[in-house]
């Protein structure tokens, strides 16, 4: 893996940390903002102010949802139901976005007074996006009014359909529109849309139904509990948010960081037993990686492996039992979703053993009889992850073939599926992932179309693993301090990815471990230097780093109760932790460094107690009450150059 240091602009860096280390509002980041202010600058922030805001984000914040092109026309036809007391039908994704979507904005109507039902596709029988059979159905059994969430920007057919039989169709979704525009509906609320001045554009599909819901509430609700309503609605929109893998910038940003907080404080039966089933503290907000590998599957899991309907139901119920019993369901579909998964990653892994050409393809697309619909989506990002290649997966029921495709920076997805439009019955997606449907004869030309698609656009280097550092730092740098100024960055994710950092000379103080054949943990600690550091036995520690070694550590058992006292009483100011600026001081601290999935590469590159290594790693905290502390996540290892 080749290591890159990201850059910062110089002139930029200096004035905002003259302003991290001044302004009132920030004085809790005072003695981290050499290291906080090139990650700002990094992130667009170059003034002390829009770093206030970014680092708390408010309400406040969020745009004026009448901004969004179609807005006034929606929210004027769902009042007009609410008064003649219409039922409105929610038509929505079965996806996490799509079923949060749903929640959002029936959850909404019904608070100001309406009727609301919805229909979620069967991912099998229906497939994506709104049919024409559906409409039919609602309209024969008296719908008048039909909003789409996170669908519905392709719809072209359902839309006529829907003019036809005298419905209004509202189309709400965040896809990219096709070259011929969008569908002749009552109103098109979609960011991405031409002409539309909305000022953020990443918004997910729940988001775009937020909008919607937040106008109708401004509408019809009393200002006082707006507010309050709004707050409700973040914990399921930061949900749908970050596991639909929209950039975590600008309103996403306070979605999400809003969100994660108000998690804290569910108390949503439904949502309240989805936390317990995924073993999610609620002492502290959750991160957005145990959204995303936690909750989001379990959600995703009844769409993917079942009928997404019983989401709906769990985030509605009001008995707790029967939430615990959905909640229940929906962790063992997860467990049924990765087995399946498994079943269909060995199959890939025969195919890339028995064909060598697979592994020479600037586009891999590989297919399979009968495998699970449901899955060859988070399939097609596994092989992603382990060949660095845009690969789409298909399977093949008879005549039929279904397919999902994820892809690498480099390479726009959708683009290379739309150069291919001819082939399929029907598609769509976005730039890093993509889904369609197409007769099974045309998956060998599929195959490649798109691989003479990506060797015109793709170049081998592409293909090579990177991994973007933000700074150089030695281990003594690790403080609690700055560990709670980087928790300010949070919630990560696309566009606001987690800071990476590199330790050049650490030592490995013990042979590494291997945990549950996955894993790996290593005890690192910065190689002592100066002619007698080296054999010294006992190093002065600085106020930093006694107050860094939790006492249960080994290293903190040398540490005697009045140095522990002393470094309290020197080491704070102004409450807080005062920083060494002596960077050749170097102590005994050790710091464990919790490798994920990296045991295969420890065979490739053994590692012996007392070997100098580099380390590329994020910084963590154990909040184990005993055994807690901070921690290293290990990012990638290597030996120093010689």
């Amino acid at each position: 893996m080749q290591w890159i240091q990201k850059a910062a602009e110089q002139d930029l860096v200096a004035p905002l940390l003259a302003g991290l280390r001044t302004d009132p509002a920030l004085r809790g980041v005072a003695n981290a903002a050499p290291i906080l202010a090139p990650l700002l600058v990094r992130r667009g922030i170059t003034d002390s102010d829009t770093a206030a805001s970014f680092l708390s984000p408010s309400l406040s914040d969020l745009h004026a949802p009448e901004r969004l092109t179609g807005l006034r026309a929606a929210v004027d036809r769902i009042d007009a139901a609410i008064e003649r007391k219409e039922t409105i039908l929610i038509y929505g994704d079965y996806d996490v976005d799509g079923t949060m979507a749903v929640i959002i904005l029936k959850t909404a109507i019904e608070l100001c007074g309406g009727s609301a039902d919805f229909h979620v596709p069967h991912r099998i029988r229906e497939g994506y996006d709104m049919r024409d059979d559906v409409i039919e159905r609602a309209a024969a059994s008296g719908i008048r009014l039909i909003v789409s969430v996170d669908m519905g920007i392709r719809a072209f057919a359902p839309a006529e359909t829907a003019q036809r039989l005298g419905v209004d169709l509202i189309v709400t979704d965040h896809h990219l529109p096709g070259s011929d525009g969008v569908p002749r509906a009552l109103a098109v609320l979609n960011p991405n849309q031409n002409g539309c001045e909305y000022p953020y554009k990443q918004l997910c599909g729940a988001g775009v139904a937020f909008k919607l819901a937040q106008a109708l509430m401004q509408r019809r609700l009393d200002p006082n509990l707006q507010n309050k309503l709004l707050m409700s609605f973040m914990k399921v929109v930061a949900i749908a948010t970050i596991a639909d893998a929209v950039p975590l910038t600008g309103e996403n940003r306070v979605f999400a960081s809003l969100g994660l907080d108000a998690l804290r404080k569910a108390v949503n039966p439904g949502l309240k037993a989805l936390l317990e089933v995924a073993q999610i503290s609620t002492k502290r907000p959750p991160t957005s990686a145990e959204v995303g590998f936690r909750i989001a599957p379990r959600i995703n899991a009844a769409g993917r492996m079942d009928v997404a309907r019983d989401v709906i139901e769990l985030f509605s119920v009001k008995d707790p039992a029967r939430a615990r019993e959905l909640a229940a369901k929906l962790d063992h579909l997860n467990s049924d979703r990765q087995e399946e998964e498994r079943k269909i990653l060995r199959a890939v892994e025969e195919r890339f053993t028995g064909d060598p050409t697979l592994s020479d393809a600037y586009c891999i697309v590989i297919d399979g009889e009968g495998w699970h619909r449901g899955v060859i989506g988070i399939t097609a990002a596994r092989i992603v992850e382990r060949y660095n290649r845009p690969s789409v997966v298909i399977s093949r029921d008879g005549a039929e073939a279904f397919g999902s495709g994820r892809s690498i920076r480099a390479f726009h997805l959708l683009e290379a599926i739309e150069s291919c439009s001819p082939l399929f019955s029907r598609y769509g997606g976005h730039s890093h992932a993509c889904g369609f449907a197409m007769p099974s004869a045309n998956v060998a030309d599929l195959r490649a179309k798109l691989d003479a698609f990506a060797r015109a656009r793709l170049t081998p280097a592409d293909f090579d693993p990177i991994l973007e550092l933000d700074a150089e730092l030695d281990l003594a740098e690790v403080t609690p301090e700055l560990f709670q100024a980087l928790q300010l960055l949070e919630p990560y994710g696309m566009g606001n990815s987690e800071p990476i950092f590199a330790a050049r000379g650490v030592q490995l103080t013990a042979p590494p471990r291997i945990l549950k054949d996955k894993h790996i943990k290593l005890k690192l600690r910065t190689v002592a230097i100066g002619n007698n550091a080296a054999s010294s036995e006992v190093e002065e520690l600085s106020a930093v780093a006694v107050l860094a070694t939790p006492r249960c550590h080994p290293d903190g058992a040398a540490i005697r109760r009045q140095e522990r006292a002393a470094a309290l009483a020197a080491g704070y100011a102004n409450g807080v932790p005062a920083r060494t600026n002596n960077r050749d001081l170097r102590t005994k601290i050790t710091f464990d460094a919790l490798g994920w999935h990296m045991a295969e590469r420890m065979q490739q590159t053994p590692l012996l107690a007392g070997d100098t290594i580099e380390v590329a790693f994020s910084i963590g905290n154990n909040d184990h009450p005993q055994y807690g502390g901070l921690e290293l996540s290990l990012r990638d290892f290597k030996m120093p150059a010689r």
